[in-house]
């Protein structure tokens, strides 16, 4: 079965994304964000959302293990700072639905949500620059880099939140990360 391991970055919608991947057959845990890297064992990781960058243990550390990695709003954040990226404040602070456009259909993580989808996302701060090897995947007209993806490195990001019933096609972006893990 496939094992995918949620990392606590203290966002208030963290045990929801733990729920969405249970819900979808997978084993999961939820784990703190302080969690020794060691004691990660899993095929997939997802960097929860959460309050601010000075709140996030050793994620960085998490990104060396060699599986495949969903940021998720904070956690999106974090991929792009630890790749060499930029992130800065969002034009806009706070949550809102937004309707966010697909920019590649064949990207495994949304790329099936093409031509657009509808979304619950927080913007107080968001990537200005995605990383090199980064394809930007989603954009709106509150947040230019809705999501990012390194489909070599199976590195993947999303602004947004995809476990929250506010997201029209958030089970399947789970769905597909599941896929991409279970490659």
């Amino acid at each position: 079965m496939t094992r995918i391991v949620v990392i606590d970055n203290h966002g208030q919608f963290t045990h929801l994304e733990r729920r969405a991947l249970r819900d979808l057959g997978v084993d999961t845990e939820l784990v703190d964000n302080d969690t020794d890297p060691a004691d990660i064992d899993a095929d997939g990781i997802v960097l929860s959302g959460g309050p601010d960058m000075d709140r996030i243990g050793r994620c960085p550390d998490y990104l060396d293990l060699d599986v495949p990695v969903l940021g998720i709003c904070l956690g999106m954040q974090i991929l792009a700072e630890e790749l060499d990226g930029r992130v800065g404040s969002g034009d806009y602070g706070g949550y809102a639905d937004v309707d966010v456009e697909i920019l590649d259909e064949d990207d495994p993580l949304i790329g099936s949500l093409a031509p657009e989808t509808r979304v619950w996302a927080s913007h107080a701060d968001e990537v200005k620059e995605v990383p090199e090897g980064f394809t930007h995947t989603a954009t709106s007209d509150v947040c230019t880099i809705e999501a990012m993806s390194d489909a070599d490195r199976d590195l993947y990001g999303v602004q947004w939140h995809p476990e929250v019933a506010h997201t029209a096609e958030g089970e399947e972006v789970f769905e597909n990360f599941i896929d991409i893990c279970e490659r």
